[in-house]
């Protein structure tokens, strides 16, 4: 992974998610983003993400789920 170069962003209720291409892709033909890239199920995004984009939005995802680390 280098990094955060190419990669592209969604909005999630607590900031924005940096995702890969591959990753985007799925989110938009799964239709989880609306019109805004705003993606209000962030249980089936975190669902649909690839280990890379989870690892690179750990600290957010931890928030999300509430991790107590």
């Amino acid at each position: 992974m280098s990094g955060s170069s190419g990669r592209k962003t969604v909005s999630v209720t607590r900031g924005l998610m940096m995702l890969c291409e591959t990753c985007y892709d799925h989110v938009i033909v799964d239709k989880l983003a609306d019109g805004r890239n705003y993606v209000a199920d962030h249980e089936a995004l975190f669902d649909t993400i690839c280990p890379g984009c989870t690892d690179i939005n750990r600290p957010l995802i931890d928030d999300m789920l509430g991790s107590s680390e």
